[in-house]
């Protein structure tokens, strides 16, 4: 699949970009991978890793410059667009930066593809995309349909735009995995929980890479994947982890939902379920692309919620995990 193929990463040194670095050139070899992205202190750190690799450059700049991103889509045939701002209460605090960067960013990319003529575009995207309670979400729902529609502008063109969609993914920097191993191993007094009902749906970040390039095999244009994940309520994963310290209620913070969704009930009559995942196919004519898809129609009221998914993760699975990855969680 990506044999010969040229692929831009934005936001490339961020864990997804890491991981997919990784494990890319371990599967398949692609003529040439460039990580875009703005930390250069990130680059130069990830850089020292792939000496040897003629195959990656490193590319310092931000989706929110057109300009540079034209510069550097040149000659790409895929890109994967995972840069974002992320952290839920610092887009409550400081909307126009993640505005600037979730959604002119995307417009910028869709731009800068289009022109470019690349083959394939794929956003990477969040649950907190579906009914958003929050700015990050808000933007990241206005990025997906932008993504979307911009199978609208394609005309001749070859280029693709399609979007992924998942959930936590477990161990990320900043994510409470990290946060409640740094709490043991401190051993402080009480873990912080910010509501005992909330829950969260899980993936690994190789499955969540994995997830992509399914995605990009089978994209057509105009696509929301959708991961099938279990779910796991926040109270377990401390329990898990840290299972003689108390457990503190603090309240949520701005803008956090108590469960997540990643497919609404809005979206049910275009949602189409297949064994490992599902698909929300463009509410338009495929654009005039002639797309035929497959899988089974999901209920008019089915929706898809953390707290009322068929697949819950075990505590003991938790544990195994954080066992096998304990080198690598909220770090390289």
């Amino acid at each position: 699949m990506f044999k010969n193929k040229s692929i831009l990463i934005t936001g490339g040194t961020g864990s997804f970009g890491k991981k997919f670095t990784q494990m890319v050139f371990k599967k398949y070899k692609p003529k040439k991978l460039v990580i875009f992205s703005r930390d250069e202190m990130k680059q130069w750190e990830m850089k020292n890793h792939y000496v040897s690799n003629d195959k990656i450059r490193f590319l310092i700049g931000d989706v929110r410059d057109k300009e540079r991103l034209y510069r550097a889509f040149h000659g790409i045939d895929l890109v994967i667009h995972a840069a974002a701002n992320k952290i839920v209460p610092i887009a409550e605090r400081d909307p126009f930066e993640c505005v600037k960067t979730n959604v002119d960013g995307a417009k910028n990319v869709i731009d800068a593809a289009l022109d470019s003529d690349v083959e394939k575009v794929i956003a990477i995207s969040t649950d907190k995309a579906s009914s958003p309670s929050n700015l990050y979400g808000a933007t990241k729902m206005v990025s997906d349909n932008l993504f979307v529609n911009a199978n609208n502008y394609v005309g001749t063109k070859r280029s693709r735009f399609s979007v992924v969609r998942y959930g936590n993914v477990m161990g990320s920097r900043g994510s409470v995995i990290p946060l409640f191993l740094d709490i043991m191993s401190q051993k402080r007094k009480a873990i912080p929980i910010t509501d005992p009902d909330m829950t969260r749906f899980m993936i690994s970040l190789e499955d969540g890479v994995q997830f992509v390039w399914d995605s990009i095999k089978n994209m057509k244009g105009g696509e929301i994947f959708v991961k099938k994940l279990p779910s796991m309520k926040v109270t377990d994963i401390a329990d898990t982890i840290a299972p003689n310290i108390k457990q503190i209620i603090i309240g949520k913070r701005p803008g956090e939902k108590i469960h997540e969704q990643m497919i609404s009930i809005d979206d049910a009559d275009n949602t189409l379920e297949h064994r490992n995942h599902f698909i929300i196919i463009p509410h338009k004519d495929n654009f005039g692309l002639n797309v035929k898809y497959t899988g089974k129609k999901v209920k008019k009221d089915f929706s898809y919620s953390s707290n009322i998914n068929a697949h819950w993760m075990k505590n003991d699975e938790l544990l195994l995990w954080i066992q096998k990855n304990k080198y690598s969680i909220g770090s390289y």
